[in-house]
């Protein structure tokens, strides 16, 4: 299933910080990978905000309130509050009440600083879409891996858990997020999902004979490299498997820095799940984070194979 910013600058200390860890020259240029490129224009006169940008440079714990939005030199990248897309467009209904174009208002199942949830489509229990408040097109905007970004993984596992506010009505529960030329609509959106039963034994399979990875820094050798079996007539996709403890880091950024410029790929060709562990117990408080591309063989830059939207 695919479904269906702000004006101000950053604080100087944002800025320093982004262009860190993506470059002075992406950040300043609008590319991924530093390479000269037009200017893109700034915001025009009156465009609506997503949201501003604080002063203090240290981002909220999750769930505590507001976070930067990307500053307005990353919209070539990033998109500009003026944009057009549907979903940003019921992104714009939930936080600020304006009715799209089509006049069809989308139903806000939860509304808080950071991100919106909707129903996903084809609409069920089990098939949410979790998009930030903030302009934000997809996986490959630089922001998400700044320490700025909100931690959208952490809120999609708190919302659409058992217990959650918006519970994912599935024995299983996995969150994805879709790779720029595998989604149909541009405002970053984390699909809260089902996962089969077979894969959640799987990876746990994998697990008990050493192929998934402990720590970041292995995320992408070789030997935690697997083919994983999802929904029905998917066939067999290669993921590279880690296992976190909790979701309180930045996965984006650690997806960036352990696997993307580690082998010189491209984050806008990623596609990223998370699967909780969980055992006959429950829920065990660790994770399994899953990504692959084109590069793999029998890779794939799509979450849809693993993820159960009916």
């Amino acid at each position: 299933m695919k479904h269906p910013g702000t004006t101000n600058d950053m604080p100087r200390r944002h800025f320093v910080a982004l262009s860190g860890a993506l470059g002075a020259g992406a950040l300043l240029t609008g590319t991924a990978g530093g390479a000269a490129a037009a200017p893109r224009p700034g915001p025009a006169a009156g465009d609506p905000p997503c949201c501003p940008c604080p002063t203090d440079p240290t981002p909220p714990p999750p769930g505590t309130g507001q976070a930067p939005c990307p500053p307005s030199q990353l919209q070539g990248l990033c998109g500009s509050p003026a944009d057009t897309d549907p979903l940003w467009q019921d992104v714009q209904y939930c936080t600020q009440g304006i009715v799209p174009p089509s006049g069809q208002r989308p139903n806000c199942l939860k509304t808080e600083p950071n991100y919106v949830v909707l129903h996903g489509r084809p609409e069920s229990q089990n098939n949410y879409l979790l998009l930030p408040s903030c302009r934000i097109t997809g996986i490959e905007c630089p922001f998400l891996v700044s320490p700025n970004a909100a931690n959208y993984w952490h809120e999609a596992w708190e919302t659409g858990r058992p217990g959650g506010d918006v519970p994912v009505r599935y024995r299983y529960t996995g969150l994805g997020v879709n790779s720029r030329s595998a989604r149909q609509l541009n405002q970053l959106h984390l699909h809260m999902a089902g996962i089969q039963t077979s894969t959640q034994l799987r990876l746990q399979a994998l697990e008990a004979s050493g192929r998934v990875a402990l720590h970041p820094s292995q995320w992408g050798d070789t030997q935690y490299q697997a083919l994983v079996t999802g929904k029905l007539g998917s066939g067999d996709r290669t993921y590279r498997v880690l296992r976190l403890d909790s979701l309180a880091q930045n996965l984006f950024e650690l997806l960036n820095v352990n696997v993307v410029r580690r082998f010189g790929l491209d984050m806008a060709g990623q596609t990223l799940i998370v699967v909780p562990k969980v055992t006959a117990t429950g829920f065990t408080g660790s994770f399994y984070a899953l990504s692959s591309d084109s590069s793999l063989p029998s890779g794939t830059n799509t979450c849809d194979h693993l993820l159960v939207y009916t």
